[in-house]
């Protein structure tokens, strides 16, 4: 079974990301801040993290750079409003995350791109 780590302090998001996700029958580890998000990382072993940028403690940016250099093959989704700034998606991009899914969005969505990733 693959476990995706959902890093999102939106606690109405991040459940239902984990609801859509349990249905198709990954296992799921919920973090609420930066700082725990970066602890699970390192000790939950994920096949995939779905990340918030703007969060508590840390940002999505510092959690994705973290990730590349300590877990390079994991690939990272990033979930973050449409008002977050261009440059900081670019910066994303650039440090290698796999795909961007801007909120407001449609679980089926996510569910269909989180398999694709994980093929």
């Amino acid at each position: 079974m693959k476990k995706i780590l959902i890093i999102e302090d939106d606690l109405l998001i991040s459940s239902l990301v984990q609801f859509r996700l349990k249905k198709d029958g990954y296992e799921t580890v919920l973090v609420k801040d930066g700082n725990e998000g970066i602890d699970a990382i390192d000790h939950q072993n994920p096949d995939l993290i779905i990340t918030d940028v703007m969060m508590p403690f840390r940002s999505g940016i510092e959690i994705i750079h973290h990730a590349k250099k300590n877990h390079p093959e994991v690939p990272i989704i990033v979930l973050s409003s449409l008002g977050e700034e261009e440059e900081v998606v670019l910066e994303a991009f650039n440090l290698g995350v796999v795909d961007f899914i801007p909120k407001p969005f449609n679980p089926n969505e996510l569910a269909i791109r989180v398999k694709r990733v994980l093929r």
